[in-house]
């Protein structure tokens, strides 16, 4: 397979006896040289001795030496700067685009090792490598999980750049969207936030401090004020009528389908009703909130700006239709933890890269390091194979690690599995 002889030659795992290409010539591996996940030759800049000469410059990997004419790299100029072809069986010579040959190393991958990774294949029990984790020392463990938290920032950091380019480069606007998004706790993320991205945020600080012109515009343009139910009171129609109004004053765009929103099977205090009331609360009450937040100096801080009420009407519903008994629907703490993990400490970092200032960025991983690890099946399956988690550092590495690692089966890039493939 040519992915474990990626994984062989990146790790310099070479048979005992001297290594030699297919003509005779001696093979020295000085450098393995730099993987490369682009267009072109797998490794750049490798350094090797071939027939006691120095060489350096590119390798290219395939299984099988005709794979070189399958690819075209005869006919492609990117491909004259290899120096040396690695493939698992040398059935044919391969050649430059000007016709010279190419030394070709004819690499075979230890018994062991293809051997472990089979397991690592085969295995149905997530995560497969956990048979090796308790002889993990607390370095290993602890430098892998570090740099899965570092991956998973910057793969959030890229998504909020996409939501600040739809957004106009207007930072308050994306983190709004991503707040919200972040309100749908999973079943209604999509969409809260295509909720979001119809909302005129220009027409909402207009009227931000009237809080019914808020929940009008927050409600009508979720498509919640569409259809009157049958014991419709006051508050909806006072709600529809507003909206109605705004909508013709500010010429909105279609409302969001009524059917986007999910209810079955989730709790009460969940449903979009109510959360869309304490965040037209929120945006009532707070100016600037991406600047509050960005400024916020501790956790305790962000908490206390998270402590969301709704106006009076949802103390006794949890829809237009649905009573509740007479209550305050505040965002409870697990979920304001969440809100932070999600939305606050993504566009610290974010921001920080932005600005290039390191001090956000140390912030955020400071939040991760203050809150306790998120309570889900993926975090539930480590910990029942030994892996201690204690901060939603490591629940987010976690996570991290199970999405872009353990179900793409992509062990030979994860250091669990480099572990695993080299025990005895």
């Amino acid at each position: 397979m040519e992915k474990l002889l990626h994984y062989v030659w990146k790790h310099k795992i070479f048979p005992l006896e001297p290594l030699s290409t297919t003509s005779g010539e001696s093979v020295e591996v000085i450098d393995a040289g730099l993987a490369n996940t682009d267009a072109g030759p797998d490794f750049f800049n490798a350094k090797l001795k071939l027939g006691g000469t120095l060489w350096v410059g590119n390798v290219e990997i395939h299984q099988r030496s005709s794979d070189w004419m399958r690819h075209g790299h005869q006919s492609d100029k990117a491909y004259d700067s290899v120096i040396l072809h690695v493939v698992g069986e040398a059935d044919c010579a391969v050649c430059r685009t000007d016709g010279t040959p190419i030394p070709q190393l004819q690499l075979t991958c230890p018994p062991k090792v293809s051997l472990h990774y089979e397991e690592l294949c085969r295995n149905e029990i997530t995560p497969p490598c956990y048979a090796v984790l308790p002889s993990l020392s607390r370095l290993v463990i602890h430098s892998w999980l570090s740099a899965l938290q570092v991956e998973r920032l910057e793969q959030k950091t890229e998504q909020v750049y996409q939501r600040l380019e739809r957004c106009d480069h207007r930072w308050e606007d994306a983190f709004f969207v991503t707040l919200a998004r972040n309100f749908g706790f999973g079943l209604n993320s999509d969409a809260f936030e295509a909720w979001a991205l119809r909302l005129p945020f220009r027409a909402v600080d207009k009227h931000r401090d009237n809080l019914q012109q808020v929940e009008a515009l927050f409600f009508g343009q979720a498509g919640l004020l569409e259809q009157e139910p049958p014991e419709a009171d006051d508050y909806f129609r006072g709600l529809r009528n507003e909206f109605r109004y705004l909508q013709h004053k500010f010429q909105l765009s279609a409302p969001l389908p009524a059917e986007r929103w999910r209810l079955l099977r989730m709790r009460p205090d969940n449903f979009p009703h109510v959360r869309m009331a304490q965040l037209a609360f929120f945006y009532h009450k707070e100016q600037s909130l991406f600047s509050r937040f960005m400024e916020a100096a501790g956790i305790e801080e962000v908490k206390k700006l998270l402590q969301l009420q709704t106006s009076p009407y949802w103390t006794e519903h949890f829809t237009f239709q649905k009573l509740s008994p007479r209550r305050e629907k505040t965002l409870g703490k697990r979920a304001q933890e969440l809100v932070i993990i999600n939305t606050i400490v993504p566009f610290l970092y974010a921001y920080g890269r932005y600005r290039c200032e390191e001090a956000l960025c140390n912030r955020a991983m400071v939040f991760l390091e203050a809150l306790k690890a998120e309570d889900n099946f993926i975090v539930r399956q480590w910990d029942a194979v030994g892996l201690q988690v204690t901060t939603a550092s490591d629940s987010q590495a976690l996570i991290q690690l199970h999405r872009r690692y353990c179900e793409r089966r992509d062990c030979l890039r994860c250091r669990f599995g480099y572990e695993y493939l080299r025990r005895k």
